[in-house]
């Protein structure tokens, strides 16, 4: 099974060239400015590309889907798209479970405070996942942010770490932070940072193909 990976488009998808797959994976902050109407346009877009299956999940710009969950599942459907929001699909025999939940920064969507806050979410991942999407990585795995000091800081969720180490999914994608995009393989798992967007909020990035044996 060949997944397309992106995330972290920001409302300029249509400037992202999507090499041929199976699953196309967006892992979250879809839209420019969290609008009803940022909703349509990206699932439009996403809704025309070949992939035989398109899953998404929502990130902390993304304010209209925590705001209407309702009505942006609707959109989700009507465009025969999935939309994981601390939920799954299963799809040929492989476990997918996708969820939009970051560490609390500012007043963004779909955060949460650390300890049960953030656990409670953390804690629906199903033992049996085999492909898990979050927005944000967890900790200290591609998750370094440059401040305007010059120190760099550790942004990622310990809790979802703890969480993926146990849980043991074949591989982890996430975006959030865009300076930290790459992969890695840690404990087993393989680990995709894969922000579409620099730093700069400028499409730069490669969509990440990751290959499911």
């Amino acid at each position: 099974m060949k997944l397309v990976c992106i995330s972290d488009t920001h409302g300029d998808h249509a400037n992202v060239q999507l090499p041929d797959g199976d699953v196309l994976v967006h892992a979250g902050d879809i839209t420019a400015h969290g609008i009803e109407q940022d909703l349509e346009e990206f699932l439009q877009w996403f809704s025309e590309m070949p992939h035989k299956h398109k899953m998404f999940i929502a990130g902390n710009h993304d304010r209209f889907l925590e705001r209407s969950a309702h009505a942006a599942r609707q959109y989700a459907e009507d465009y025969g798209v999935t939309w994981l929001n601390d939920s799954g699909i299963t799809i040929d025999g492989v476990n997918f479970w996708g969820s939009p939940i970051t560490l609390r920064f500012h007043d963004w969507s779909f955060m949460r405070d650390p300890g049960d806050d953030i656990a409670r979410h953390w804690s629906l991942i199903p033992k049996n996942t085999d492909v898990l999407i979050t927005h944000g990585p967890p900790f200290g795995i591609l998750d370094h942010v440059k401040r305007l000091d010059g120190s760099e800081e550790q942004t990622g969720c310990p809790q979802l770490l703890e969480t993926v180490l146990v849980t043991q999914p074949k591989v982890h994608i996430f975006g959030h932070i865009h300076e930290e995009y790459g992969v890695i393989k840690r404990e087993g798992v393989e680990f995709l940072n894969v922000s579409t967007m620099n730093q700069s909020y400028r499409i730069s990035n490669d969509p990440v193909v990751y290959y499911l044996r």
